[in-house]
């Protein structure tokens, strides 16, 4: 069902977190000039347009196991999460060598012990650690179709798959209505939610059966040859 997000219950929720969450920014900020984790390199942006985006997905996060972040870049949304959810199990999966060698130094200052960070392309990790999560989920990565390929072999049954997109989703799904079952997901729960009066949403699947073995295809297959054609 789709989750209804509200902007003070979220700030709410993290405000333990709060100063890690700002160590987090001041991280991001130190890298500027040494290797592009983010866009906007002040803490004022990164907070509203990055940080606080990811805090909306908390509410989807599961109540225990393994969940990755995948072409994870700056660590968003993984970050946030293994900040705010310390009970669960983040691995951060990127294939820029050296964003994970930044991503290992952002680690190291927030004292993070629930954090793996693995450096590979998510069609040859997903190969090695075939459903073996509880959640798998990307932000500014790729579009959906793609993005499912990419995501749902690391899903175990009963478990979700979590894409962040903006207004322009609705083209991104047309063309993959009633075929999400060819990857083992269920029809998409779709959740809105406003930051600076600016509408975003996140987009949810449950892994309902497992996913055929030809996913993922080789490196590159996902984007040359659509599944759902």
């Amino acid at each position: 069902m789709p989750v209804q997000l509200n902007i003070e219950e979220i700030l709410c929720m993290v405000q333990p977190f709060r100063p890690a969450l700002d160590r987090y920014i001041a991280g991001l900020v130190s890298f500027s000039g040494r290797v592009r984790l983010t866009g906007p390199q002040d803490p004022e942006t990164l907070w509203d347009e990055h940080v606080l985006d990811c805090l909306f997905s908390l509410p989807f996060l599961p109540g225990q196991g393994k969940v990755i972040d995948v072409g994870t870049g700056g660590g968003l949304p993984g970050l946030v999460w293994a900040i705010c959810r310390p009970d669960i199990h983040v691995t951060l999966l990127d294939s820029v060598r050296k964003k994970c060698r930044a991503l290992e130094e952002l680690v190291q200052l927030l004292r993070l012990t629930n954090v793996d960070i693995v450096c590979a392309r998510a069609e040859e990790y997903a190969r090695e650690q075939r459903e073996r999560y509880m959640l798998a989920g990307a932000r500014a990565v790729t579009g959906t179709g793609v993005l499912l390929e990419y995501l749902s072999p690391f899903v175990a049954k009963g478990g979700g798959v979590l894409a962040f997109k903006g207004p322009l989703y609705k083209e991104e799904i047309a063309p993959l209505e009633g075929k999400f079952l060819r990857l083992g997901l269920s029809a998409t729960d779709i959740s809105p939610y406003s930051i600076n009066k600016k509408e975003h949403y996140l987009l949810k699947w449950e892994k309902v059966s497992p996913c055929p073995k030809e996913f993922p295809r080789r490196s590159g297959m996902a984007e040359k040859k659509f599944w759902w054609r």
